[in-house]
């Protein structure tokens, strides 16, 4: 417990050096926005020095949900300041990335930060995945392509071995991605492998909530080298991906006990990861009135203190929650 607090301690400290300083409206941070309305807060995304907003689509809904939907999505998103779109050929088998070609590319491509990823596990396998996403999503470059859902040690080492690393070095140099990186969900220890097998990686992402503390931390375990090595972080699972709703699998609700509402509230669990160095979170959205309730959120964030911070991870701690179930996600 008390290095767990004194973990949570450390890394809420260097949540504002993240932030970008700009001038803002009612004790809020905001930029001066661009030609399609005012933004959300900006963060830095670590070493790239990119400024990204605080606040990404998931690209997983936008696969999932009917085409009406997709579109709304996507448009309330620019229009509530989003700018950091997220997807991966994973994601309905390429029909996410078809609907950014469909619906964000075409208007909004000067303005977007857009990020892909790939399973793949071989670098000819990874290699051929990329075209195909250039091309469904209309683009000759993203800005983000990262190695998707490592699972263990052993998996990090294989893909390496198998030159998936390589090809992502190369993209980079080419300029068909400006920045690369990896994501993962299943086992801390397989990030703790990646960071310690390369150095040419600029982002991660990986799972981050209040609840992850007391279980297979990826917090505790993980951030505080990312921190270090100054790598953009991308917080995903802020809600466990329906855990927090008494789900046992992926975007869904149950029958579980439910940590929102019985425990914390949307609110206080969203605010908790914003006030740990991010530089985005990535939010799943199944409608535009859930993406509208995390833009709200963003707009009304203010850093939670160092007491609330401990509070709410003590509480969900001592609720007699069995993790496995909570973040059923993770090995």
């Amino acid at each position: 417990m008390k290095n767990r607090r004194s973990i949570l301690k450390t890394l809420a400290a260097l949540t504002t050096g993240l932030l970008v300083p700009l001038k803002g409206i009612g004790g809020n941070q905001f930029s001066p926005g661009d030609k399609f309305g005012e933004l959300l807060p900006l963060r830095f995304l670590g070493k790239t020095g990119e400024k990204v907003t605080m606040l990404g689509l998931g690209g997983a809904h936008v696969a999932r949900c009917d085409e009406k939907t997709a579109e709304a999505l996507v448009e309330r998103a620019i229009e509530g300041g989003i700018r950091f779109f997220d997807t991966a050929y994973s994601y309905g088998n390429g029909k996410s990335e078809e609907r950014y070609g469909k619906y964000l590319v075409p208007k909004y491509r000067d303005v977007s930060f857009i990020m892909t990823k790939t399973t793949a596990t071989y670098g000819k396998e990874a290699l051929a995945e990329f075209e195909r996403s250039l091309k469904r999503m209309k683009l000759d470059y993203v800005d983000l392509w990262q190695i998707h859902s490592v699972r263990s040690p052993g998996d990090v080492d294989s893909r390496i071995e198998q030159e998936v690393l390589e090809v992502f070095r190369k993209a980079k140099e080419s300029g068909k991605a400006r920045y690369i990186g990896f994501t993962g969900h299943t086992d801390f220890n397989a990030h703790k492998r990646m960071l310690e097998r390369t150095n040419i990686l600029e982002t991660c992402q990986m799972p981050i909530n209040c609840f992850d503390p007391n279980y297979k931390s990826f917090i505790n375990n993980v951030l505080p080298t990312l921190v270090e090595q100054k790598m953009g972080i991308l917080a995903m699972k802020t809600l466990s991906n329906g855990g927090f709703f008494g789900g046992t699998s992926h975007f869904e609700g149950g029958a579980n006990p439910k940590i929102i509402p019985n425990v914390v509230s949307v609110r206080e669990a969203i605010h908790f990861v914003w006030s740990l160095p991010i530089s985005t979170l990535i939010t799943g959205a199944n409608d535009v009135e859930m993406l509208q309730e995390k833009i709200d959120l963003a707009r009304s964030f203010k850093k939670m203190d160092e007491k609330s911070r401990k509070d709410l991870v003590d509480r969900v701690g001592n609720a007699d929650l069995e993790g496995a179930k909570i973040e059923f996600y993770k090995s």
